[in-house]
């Protein structure tokens, strides 16, 4: 069918030499990658089958398995194995290769998108309804998954694994079998990550390009030629401006002689495409669920407020005889209960942890949010009320490097503790995460520079813009450096 595919293109007109870049040999390679993807769809497949063979064994298999016993290591015991792969090499080295080839690893690996397209290519084929296209599920779902896996101990336990995982890739199979033909209904609204990815994929210094001209002056494409250039992920082509939302599969690579794998600035989408349609979402993502609500996710565990938190409710509690909220247990698949591991967290845990995620969220989210709206009102000019809240959004983009950094680092102490576990020692930890922020940081101001200097009526206005944005952008580094 790929075969047939670019036949028909260059029968009628619409090869590659239509939207080739002339410039260096590096975009010639990059638009041959781009075809290379087309052409290889078959092997493409194969390989997003060898990963949900590999996911399936890691997810499924440890969780019917005894639980490590002393002296097992990650090279010798399949639950060790398992708990590093998936989150100490895994959603690290996904989410950081966002940065670097888009969401590259959606396109061609991704199990749950596989498994969902697969499903829904022998589906129902429903059309999709309105309350699964609702563009707050990538925030709701990351905030719930999020906390709820702080609750049941996710990276420490392969039933809690199973259980998040396992349940999102059937439901992403079951949204698959229920809606669209051939498409990925719950990649484009409804999976945990995609917002997160999304954001990611903003800063990669390649994209699909369009070349609106050339679509338009190209021939009308063949009913057989239109079917084949099926985007998965519901990407209307003809006018997609960036990567936040384009799975990198390479099916539409050459389409009407205008789409083309290139080369772009790294803040090109940031600064230039995503204030044309600001998105309240995206900021309540990148403030509350990246900034926020994971900040306080991977501290809480070494966190001294935690601590004194439940420490003070605790005494409070035992001098007027409530002891149910202390001795308390309840399902693993609500609060962590491990006994044989001395791991159980009780009612009271439960409640200081919800107040400390619901805090953390709200502390630095707010805080953020108030140097985003002083950066706004710096800039000079009141505007309508429509126009001040894209600006407001637009500044709020400025901060996705230093907000994706932060998660990436907790992800990847995940990894360091489980090596550290092992008898693996890296020394160059603390000083790669205090490198890696500051420079996220520092990326994050020189965005915010570049979107202030499209509204500020004067450098002043510019530079008074700067401050509250430099200082929001510090505010996340702060927050990932208090705990250590």
């Amino acid at each position: 069918m790929v075969d047939l595919f670019i036949r028909t293109r260059e029968e009628t007109g619409q090869s590659r030499p239509i939207a080739s870049p002339t410039g260096s040999g590096a975009d010639a390679a990059l638009a041959a990658a781009g075809d290379w993807l087309l052409r290889h769809q078959r092997t493409i497949r194969t390989a997003q089958w060898i990963v949900v063979g590999v996911y399936a064994l890691l997810v499924a298999v440890p969780a019917f398995l005894p639980l490590p016993q002393r002296g097992a290591h990650i090279w010798n015991n399949l639950t060790l194995f398992a708990q590093f792969v998936f989150w100490g090499i895994w959603w690290p080295f996904v989410l950081l290769s966002m940065i670097f080839v888009g969401r590259l690893w959606c396109g061609l690996l991704c199990p749950e998108g596989a498994l969902s397209e697969a499903m829904s290519r022998h589906g129902r084929g429903r059309h999709t309804p309105h309350w699964i296209s609702w563009k707050g599920w990538p925030f709701a779902a990351f905030a719930c998954t999020t906390a709820y896996g702080q609750f049941v101990s996710v990276y420490q336990y392969p039933k809690p694994a199973l259980l998040i995982l396992g349940g999102s890739t059937v439901a992403a199979m079951a949204v698959g079998y229920l809606f669209g033909r051939g498409k990925r209904v719950w990649c484009r609204y409804m999976c945990p990550v995609t917002g997160v990815f999304g954001l990611m994929a903003k800063l990669a210094p390649i994209h699909y390009r369009v070349d609106r001209t050339a679509w338009d002056l190209a021939p009308k494409p063949t009913i057989a030629e239109a079917r084949l250039v099926n985007c998965a992920p519901l990407v209307p082509i003809r006018t997609m401006q960036g990567a936040g939302q384009c799975h990198m599969c390479g099916k539409c690579s050459g389409f009407r002689g205008a789409v083309t794998l290139a080369r772009r600035s790294p803040s090109y989408e940031i600064v230039h495409v995503a204030g044309l349609k600001p998105s309240p979402w995206e900021t309540w993502l990148i403030v509350f669920g990246l900034m926020g609500l994971a900040t306080g996710a991977f501290h809480w565990a070494s966190s001294p407020w935690f601590v004194a938190a439940k420490q003070a409710i605790a005494a409070w509690l035992i001098d007027r005889g409530m002891l149910w909220p202390l001795t308390a247990r309840a399902p693993w698949w609500v609060l962590t209960s491990y006994p044989g591991q001395n791991d159980v967290m009780m009612p009271l845990d439960g409640m200081v942890l919800l107040g400390y995620l619901l805090g953390a969220t709200l502390a630095i989210g707010g805080a953020v949010t108030l140097c985003l709206a002083a950066g706004g009102r710096m800039l000079g000019g009141s505007g309508s009320a429509a126009g001040r809240r894209a600006r407001f959004h637009h500044l709020a983009q400025s901060l996705i490097p230093v907000a994706g950094c932060g998660v990436f680092l907790g992800l990847f102490g995940l990894t360091a503790f489980m090596l550290h576990a092992d008898g693996v020692a890296l020394p160059f930890v603390a000083t790669a995460r205090a490198l890696l922020m500051c420079a996220a940081a520092l990326w994050s101001i020189v965005l915010a520079w570049r979107i202030c200097g499209l509204y500020a009526k004067s450098r002043g206005d510019r530079w008074a813009a700067l401050v509250p944005m430099a200082a929001a952008a510090c505010l996340g580094v702060a927050s990932w450096a208090a705990p250590f």
